[in-house]
């Protein structure tokens, strides 16, 4: 009996080998840039285009991302873009969960047609309504400040993302646990706060993964609305490596290895939930 059982697993084992196979050889070439950015960090500047190329740098240079730090005030820029992705990734969770709980349990009229209205706005690129956004933000004085960075992606195209997510996350919930909180006397907000909230951290999890790197890497916004140097992000910080005179590889791939850090973080504590997130979001319509 235990003999056909290990057959059995075996065969079922050697019936998957080529998706495994498949899967590691793609892990391999995704990984090759980070590999590559990690050792170009560690290297001399004489040593980073030799050909062949080494992987392993010789010597290690580890005042590259001393001279990182020193070179500009980069500890700015990076409590900038953590302070702002930090808040954005907050506003958006809050608003997305409210309006999706809205669209998914309180039915009004019209509320799948707003919801289609709301969904069509994630076509209108950004750079189509930039013009508009900067012209608006000067108007009302946020031009040069943080705030546009973290006002707009609120309620932009994250915020309508958010929304979707988290709605179709609420459909996917009994109605039987809302109808026997009412019954006991919950109202709406008390069933949001106690019940769906602590049932949605799947696609909690997959919104603030995907919302923070989405203002983590953001240069575009950036570029427009900030004018001053110690208001800069990460991303604008980044390309500041590079000048009419070239690009200074083993700084800008050091930047990039400690810009890089939060994200590997973010992802590391949320990757359970954010992959149960994916799995269960849009399993209703």
């Amino acid at each position: 009996m235990r003999a056909s059982l290990s057959a059995k697993r075996l065969r079922g084992g050697a019936a998957y080998l080529p998706h495994y196979t498949v899967l590691i050889a793609v892990s391999v070439i995704m990984m090759v840039p980070f590999v590559w950015m990690l050792s170009t960090s560690l290297k001399e500047p004489a040593d980073i285009f030799v050909f062949p190329p080494r992987l392993l740098p010789s010597p290690i240079r580890w005042a590259n991302y001393s001279d990182v730090i020193t070179s500009m005030p980069f500890h700015l820029f990076y409590w900038n873009s953590v302070y702002i992705a930090a808040l954005v990734t907050a506003g958006t969770v809050f608003f997305a969960s409210l309006a999706g709980y809205a669209f998914a349990r309180i039915p009004f009229r019209g509320g799948n047609l707003v919801f289609l209205m709301l969904l069509s706005t994630m076509m209108i690129p950004n750079e189509v309504i930039a013009i508009p956004m900067f012209l608006f933000m000067r108007d009302i004085g946020w031009i040069n400040t943080h705030l546009p960075l973290i006002v707009l992606p609120i309620f932009g195209a994250g915020g309508v993302f958010g929304v979707f997510v988290m709605r179709q996350f609420f459909l996917s919930i009994p109605k039987e646990l809302e109808e026997a909180a009412m019954i006991d006397g919950c109202s709406r907000m008390r069933i949001y706060l106690t019940i769906m909230l602590p049932l949605a951290k799947p696609a909690i999890a997959t919104l603030v993964i995907f919302t923070f790197l989405t203002s983590w890497n953001d240069f575009f916004d950036p570029l427009i609305f900030i004018n001053d140097r110690e208001l800069m992000t990460l991303p604008l910080a980044l390309s500041m490596f590079t000048n009419e005179s070239g690009t200074s590889w083993h700084l800008l791939m050091s930047a990039s290895v400690m810009a890089t850090l939060p994200l590997l973080i973010v992802f590391f504590f949320a990757q359970k939930q954010f992959i149960e997130g994916v799995s269960m979001t849009g399993l209703k319509e």
